[in-house]
């Protein structure tokens, strides 16, 4: 917190790592920031997790595997965060990497769970690769492993240029972004719930936090061309992202898809906040960063929220298809309270927090028109046009979340037999979250002086004083241009909803007459009648068809009349980058394998001679 709130910078050296060197921890504003972020999830996850892991233990999932895991999962995020040096991050981001990976193959008998943590593991090691020669471009001209030396060295352009490059794909692929995203929906839906809420709402700011360190701290001379290639990439995520989750069925995996989306909002902001840095605009710079970092907060909170009530769902009625669900809002009345808080967070709604993050980038893209370039004052209106998109559909993804999934009739044995979780924690972590989203978006003035010191500190200012005109008012340039005040929405909100109240029991003091709804005649209503997510998403789904790979099938007609064999649609949406890009990939990799695996001939005597070959390999290079 001291490090968040003032200028302190604590360094120290830890006894560990390789004889000549150890390993360096620095905390600043911009860990102290995201260390916060991270233990906030924590936080409400450890309320949750013991009651959410009671299930397992009639299973012969051992428990302990379990929570070594997930302590060595936050310890590994944790440690990034404090890491000095390129040795130290890496170990950290592995022992993160790696951890998470037993994680998602917690539940190994299922072979979907398996391939996830596969495909998780393969994108991981490929983004590690990434990072490590991006680390290696600093190292080779700073002659050193630690960040002090890395931000003491000037580089070319082209050098610079490469460096960031493959940081952006190294960290890029471990937050989600397009095109290295598809790992995402396939690992987060099947770890369980509390870890899939730590992956999503934890894990994928660890990777913000690698680039805005990579980028603003120790490359330090950033350039505008950088931040346009983030804010495309930001852009394509938010818009496919948001597509995409709006054509899921499955919960966690429309969750999965919404943070894809999430991330890409994020690095708009970030992408804006270079753009600006790059041509000279240092306050407009301090904007686009705070909204970004405003919204890794927010999203923290509000995903979290998310998966954790998606978890009791889970728990409670063992269905993970909004097409089996609903009619809950009657039989887990408090989880669909806590889930219609955290849909109407997500979907950037009034006084809520997402809101106000959304609204800063918004604000941040509309001072274009202060860039001398024509391209980027073009462009940039663009992004923030796909930016009001994404939040359009946003709002229709969890309008049908929450309207299939909780209200209506019943559409299962399970969904009419739920029952509200009992174990306290289970509601109080995802309640703790709900109370954040709230004092995020009311207060919205006090977390933007908070985190004053991290812009500071990145980019050698922040927002004029006009930013923090009282309390009341957020004001990001003058209070002519743009101005809001969460507090005063707040309670013209609450004055409205009295007053229809107030006027409606005027009206009439009797009780509202209650009957059976209307049915057109057709002889009771029942839960076929209701709307499905395909049916929900079909309009969309036809106008961007070319988005999505498209597999329909409709079973029963052709094999009987209507009235005696029941007509099944199926509804299949899969990712068109598997195609033109994983699919190839794991082509490349199969291949090398297969011609890599002819060296194995199983004779003692090539593997000595490959071993004397390589010896005399390794003693010409030492000696030459």
């Amino acid at each position: 917190m001291l490090t968040l709130l003032g200028p302190e910078i604590f360094h120290d050296q830890l006894p560990l790592g390789l004889p000549w060197m150890h390993w360096q921890v620095r905390m600043d504003a911009l860990s102290g920031f995201f260390l916060a972020t991270i233990g906030i999830g924590v936080i409400a996850v450890s309320f949750y997790g013991p009651g959410y892991v009671l299930e397992y233990r009639s299973n012969q999932h051992p428990m302990w595997l379990l929570g070594l895991c997930t302590g060595l999962f936050i310890a590994g995020m944790e440690l990034v965060l404090l890491a000095d040096d390129a040795f130290f991050f890496v170990m950290a981001w592995e022992l993160m990497s790696v951890s998470s990976y037993f994680l998602v193959a917690f539940q190994h008998e299922h072979a979907d769970n398996r391939r996830a943590a596969f495909l998780y593991l393969l994108m991981a090691v490929i983004g590690a690769i990434a990072i490590i020669l991006a680390f290696g471009v600093l190292a080779s001209f700073s002659h050193g492993f630690g960040f002090d030396g890395f931000r003491n060295t000037p580089l070319s352009h082209f050098w610079g240029t490469t460096a960031f490059l493959l940081a952006l794909l190294g960290f890029g692929m471990k937050a989600g972004l397009v095109p290295g995203h598809a790992w995402l929906p396939e690992a987060h839906p099947v770890a369980p719930s509390h870890i899939s809420a730590l992956m999503s709402g934890v894990m994928l700011k660890v990777a913000i936090y690698g680039l805005l360190r990579f980028a603003f701290d120790l490359l330090g001379d950033v350039h505008w061309q950088w931040g346009m290639m983030v804010l495309v990439s930001g852009t394509a995520s938010a818009v496919l992202g948001v597509l995409y989750a709006f054509q899921q069925h499955e919960i966690k995996r429309l969750l999965a898809y919404s943070s894809i989306e999430n991330m890409g909002i994020i690095a708009m902001g970030i992408g804006l906040s270079m753009i600006f840095m790059g041509t000279g605009h240092g306050e407009l710079a301090s904007l686009g960063l705070l909204a970004a970092l405003y919204h890794v907060l927010n999203h923290s909170v509000f995903k979290n929220l998310l998966f954790l009530t998606a978890g009791s769902v889970l728990h409670q009625t063992h269905e993970t298809s909004l097409d089996h669900l609903g009619g809950l809002i009657r039989r887990m009345p408090k989880t669909a309270a806590l889930t219609l808080l955290g849909c109407v967070a997500i979907s950037a709604l009034p006084p809520l927090n997402g809101f106000v993050s959304e609204w800063l980038t918004f604000q941040a893209a509309l001072h274009a028109s202060s860039l001398e370039s024509g391209v980027l004052r073009s462009m940039i209106p663009v992004a923030a046009a796909a930016l009001a998109f994404t939040g359009a559909i946003a709002a229709a993804t969890f309008i049908k979340y929450f309207g299939i999934g909780f209200l209506g009739l019943p559409r299962r044995h399970h969904a009419a037999h739920a029952r509200e979780v009992t174990h306290f924690g289970m509601l109080a972590g995802p309640a703790l979250l709900a109370v954040l989203c709230v004092a995020l978006g009311v207060i919205p003035t006090l977390i933007i002086r908070a985190l004053a010191p991290i812009t500071l500190m990145l980019l050698g200012t922040t927002l004029p004083g006009s930013a923090a005109d009282g309390w009341l008012w957020l004001s990001p340039g003058t209070v002519r241009e743009a101005s809001f005040s969460a507090p005063f929405l707040l309670l013209g909100l609450s004055l409205a909803w009295l007053t229809v109240r107030g006027f409606t029991f005027g009206m009439n003091h009797q009780p509202p007459r209650r009957g059976p709804a209307w049915d057109c005649g057709f002889g009771g209503l029942n839960a076929r009648m209701q709307y499905t997510s395909a049916a929900f998403s079909q309009p969309i789904r036809r106008i961007f068809a070319p988005v999505w790979e498209l597999r329909e099938k409709l079973k029963g007609r052709e094999t009987g009349t209507f009235k005696d064999i029941p007509i099944v649609y199926h509804l299949e949406v899969a990712d068109r980058s598997w195609h033109f890009l994983y699919a190839p990939l794991g082509h490349l990799v199969e291949q090398t394998a297969r011609r890599v695996t002819r060296i194995q001939t199983g004779s003692i005597r090539t593997y000595l001679t490959y071993s004397f070959l390589t010896l005399l390999l390794l003693l010409g290079i030492i000696s030459g």
